[in-house]
């Protein structure tokens, strides 16, 4: 991993110097105090209706999904019920998400082979979860992070590639890539601490279009405080 030296200059009166890592342990320390009570903002009951949650979070909004949940799971409550769903009442309980068609083919594939497969229970190991339809390494992370309590890896949303490219964590914006690099950097306990806490400081401060340097208690850590910021 490449970033600039590896170094920053912390605050303007300041010589210390803090490395790479440090710096990220750091920022995480300051994540940790802001967003204290940071947890996973999907509603779900069972490690299955969190991976059919994290399914239709995909280019939708966390709030819009905990909408169409109670529904949908009141309807189709677990793996055995979506397996055997009508495809179109499906579609129409998650159509609000967008990629409705998709994302129900997905969610039933899923569901019949965690039955099929996996005794109706759905997989604890990033391996058999990625051989899931629908599944890649985000969802994953979020199903064994907070449904088993498995910190395989980090995971890697928009706001979290936004901000780690943005804090000079990372050159890459590939999310397997930027995945590795945080992993090196951050003990592995606070892996998906470390997502979900971002995640909140991208929607409160550091937002895409207009991040509120000014306010920004990591300001003094980060090389992109103050820039312009250009929305590709």
């Amino acid at each position: 991993m490449k970033v600039g030296s590896g170094e920053l200059a912390v605050g303007s009166r300041e010589k210390k110097v803090l490395s790479l890592k440090q710096r990220a342990v750091e920022i995480l320390s300051r994540l940790k105090r802001l967003y204290p009570d940071a947890t996973c903002s999907l509603n779900y009951s069972t490690p299955v209706q969190l991976l059919v949650a994290t399914i239709l979070s995909a280019q939708c909004t966390d709030e819009r999904v905990n909408k169409v949940t109670p529904a949908l799971f009141s309807r189709f409550p677990d793996a055995e019920s979506l397996a055997i769903a009508d495809l179109d009442e499906l579609e129409n309980l998650v159509r609000s998400t967008g990629f409705y068609r998709n994302k129900a083919k997905n969610i039933q594939a899923a569901c019949r082979m965690i039955v099929s497969e996996f005794n109706s229970v759905v997989p604890n190991q990033m391996e058999q979860l990625l051989k899931l339809p629908g599944v890649a390494r985000k969802t994953a992370n979020v199903v064994l992070a907070h449904g088993y309590g498995i910190n395989a890896g980090v995971t890697v949303d928009t706001h979290v590639s936004r901000l780690s490219q943005r804090l000079g964590l990372t050159e890459h914006t590939d999310p397997i890539r930027i995945e590795k690099d945080l992993m090196l950097l951050l003990p592995q306990p606070d892996w998906e601490n470390w997502s979900i806490r971002l995640i909140y400081h991208g929607r409160a401060i550091c937002k895409a279009r207009s991040p509120v340097c000014v306010a920004c208690e990591l300001a003094d850590l980060c090389p992109s405080a103050n820039k312009p910021t250009v929305v590709g």
